[in-house]
């Protein structure tokens, strides 16, 4: 436990979105490959740009993003839902058609949805009846 804020919330939230596009894909069991894996030669790659590739995350860093994942479980569903899309990095307009709420309503929700993680993650609790404003204001 630490002293958590906004910005260290958000960033383990953008983290975790990086962790979980990172790791390889499910593959059904029993699934297999019978074509030959094509090794290219010196001469095939002479003048392609080099491709790199960012490494596979490590434990930490898995059980880190799973971690935030389970923050999400302290909000309501579309608030949630708010918070994991900006932490993709979505835009807000599509957001708020996929919501059906405006700009300044979308930015409140996902504001109180973080200040809600950093009070559960500081070891406080969140009132059910506090308002969102009233929480926004205090965070």
């Amino acid at each position: 436990m630490g002293d958590w804020t906004t910005t260290r919330v958000e960033d383990r939230l953008e983290s975790a979105v990086d962790v979980f596009r990172n790791l390889p894909g499910v593959m059904p069991q029993g699934f297999f490959n019978a074509w030959p894996e094509y090794f290219h030669s010196f001469a095939d790659k002479v003048g392609q740009e080099p491709q790199m590739r960012r490494p596979r995350p490590g434990p930490r860093q898995i059980t880190e993003a799973e971690e935030a994942l389970l923050w999400l479980r302290w909000l309501e569903r579309d608030d949630a839902r708010i918070v994991w899309l900006r932490a993709e990095r979505t835009p807000w307009k599509p957001i708020c058609w996929e919501m059906g709420i405006s700009r300044a309503t979308a930015n409140r929700r996902w504001q109180y949805g973080i200040a809600v993680m950093v009070w559960r993650l500081n070891g406080k609790s969140v009132h059910e009846k506090l308002s969102r404003q009233h929480v926004i204001s205090k965070a």
